[in-house]
């Protein structure tokens, strides 16, 4: 396996390494981030770098991922695909709340085509909440209007299970899945199983383990820490390159607010796992 290879998502070859810019706010994805400046150079950095998917979401600020995005990088490259995502937003204080209704994911669609400068969003991935009252057939069906009508690209799934995956990959066409999955966390392996068998690009996030969590367990996993000294890299690194190395059709999109970790995630190209390495980490 080549980890240089791109995949299909929604009809655009990205690159499997991509950028999440959930850590470019403030602390608790909320405010603006510490340093402009540097959140600035650093989204021109990753395209400069040749990433071309970007992951984001009006709700991450809110608005000020979307809107460093555009200030860095707008007019867009031609080959950059922005991916977003719908289903949630917050309070004046930064509390995450629900936005799971077929009229509040049209808005959220409408709010990141604004403050992105898109006339259509590339990807939006619908955001399934944990017990939401609103039906997953009614949230497709919107999703899919919002597609037909040309505002989105493509539709993409996120934090779903097996039973609704199958129920949207039955209905229309999913351009991607993206679930929480990383080394010590597999509790999606059936979704990620099933992506693998039909071809469809798995965006694992948190790949590290929880953003809101200083105590990552996959960077202080023995495993991990044995192979990263082993093979002369960061156990970020191993983390990173795990994911790559399962499957083709993995595409990552680590997050950083920092210039110094950016360059510690893209180098992970480079990474390769050896048979030793990967019995070590399965």
């Amino acid at each position: 396996m080549h980890v240089h290879d791109t995949v299909d998502l929604a009809g655009r070859r990205v690159r499997r390494l991509g950028f999440g810019a959930m850590q470019l706010p403030g602390p608790g994805v909320f405010g603006p981030p510490k340093d402009k400046a540097v959140a600035l150079a650093l989204l021109r950095r990753v395209v400069d770098a040749g990433v071309n998917h970007i992951d984001t979401a009006q709700y991450y600020g809110p608005d000020v991922a979307n809107d460093l995005i555009r200030e860095a990088l707008h007019p867009y490259p031609d080959e950059l695909v922005i991916v977003s995502k719908v289903g949630a937003a917050r309070d004046e204080v930064g509390q995450w709340l629900g936005a799971q209704r077929p009229e509040e994911l049209r808005a959220g669609v409408e709010a990141n085509l604004a403050s992105l400068g898109l006339e259509q969003v590339p990807v939006v991935n619908l955001r399934r909440l944990p017990m939401s009252d609103v039906a997953f057939g009614d949230q497709l069906a919107a999703m899919v209007d919002l597609r037909d009508e040309g505002l989105i690209g493509g539709i993409g799934l996120s934090s779903v299970t097996l039973d609704e995956y199958r129920q949207g990959t039955a209905a229309t066409t999913i351009a991607c899945v993206q679930n929480a999955y990383n080394l010590v966390d597999r509790s999606a392996q059936d979704v990620f199983d099933a992506c693998v068998g039909d071809g469809v690009p798995f965006v694992p996030f948190f790949p590290l383990g929880s953003a809101f969590m200083a105590d990552r367990p996959v960077l202080k996993n023995p495993a991990v820490a044995a192979t990263a000294a082993r093979l002369r890299v960061t156990e970020a690194q191993v983390a990173l390159a795990w994911l790559l190395h399962l499957s083709p059709n993995v595409l990552l999109i680590p997050g950083t607010s920092s210039l110094e970790h950016l360059e510690e995630n893209l180098a992970v190209t480079g990474v390769q796992l050896d048979p030793e390495a990967m019995a070590a980490l399965a």
